[in-house]
């Protein structure tokens, strides 16, 4: 019996050590923190975030009933530019402002293709401010995770860069336009960084 113990120990050891139990690793690279999540894609399936390890990211939370929505066409028109060279742009659905993300999944998902041919991630909607925030968002507003950008979600259509190597970079107030030169020139800056 001890035999079998000491075994099972070295094996869980080996899986400790070779980076089979850490769900921080990704290949051969530590997972960035603020890709250290798992979440959902509208349809349901999961999405590990640390399968954008190594692109340069862009966060923004999204509504169908706001203001701004239009946003959805200049965001798919940055993804189509800038996709191929290393851009993710992940959609974050949620319904904190104004009440102005009422739908179901799969009605945003019906609403993006529709209205704006998104074809850029989505996320399922999630909690961006308050009571039950999701752990991406957090670890984004919070100051002891993102001192560079703390602070709550203002308004939907708040904007976070993340770097090739995990560092958030910049934050984009709601109103400004994903294809504006201010957001341009910053994505354009960290994707010419290999």
């Amino acid at each position: 019996m001890s035999k079998a113990i000491a075994v099972l120990a070295a094996s869980m050891l080996l899986a400790v050590v070779s980076g089979g139990v850490n769900s921080e690793e990704k290949g051969d690279k530590k997972v960035p923190p603020v890709l250290n999540f798992k979440m959902k894609k509208l349809d349901g399936s999961p999405v590990d975030l640390a399968d954008y390890k190594g692109k340069v990211v862009l966060f923004v939370n999204v509504a169908s009933e706001c203001g701004l929505t239009k946003q959805y066409k200049p965001l798919e028109a940055l993804h189509e530019k800038y996709g191929k060279d290393g851009l993710a742009i992940i959609g974050v659905p949620a319904n904190e402002f104004g009440s102005q993300e009422p739908g179901s999944n799969k009605e945003i998902a019906e609403f993006c293709k529709k209205n704006y041919g998104v074809k850029f991630d989505m996320l399922e909607k999630v909690v961006v401010k308050g009571d039950g925030i999701c752990p991406l968002y957090k670890f984004l507003t919070s100051k002891e995770t993102d001192p560079k950008f703390p602070g709550d979600i203002t308004w939907n259509f708040e904007k976070f860069l993340v770097s090739r190597n995990g560092e958030v970079v910049a934050r984009f107030a709601p109103k400004v336009d994903p294809m504006s030169p201010e957001v341009v020139s910053a994505v354009e800056a960290e994707l010419a960084k290999k």
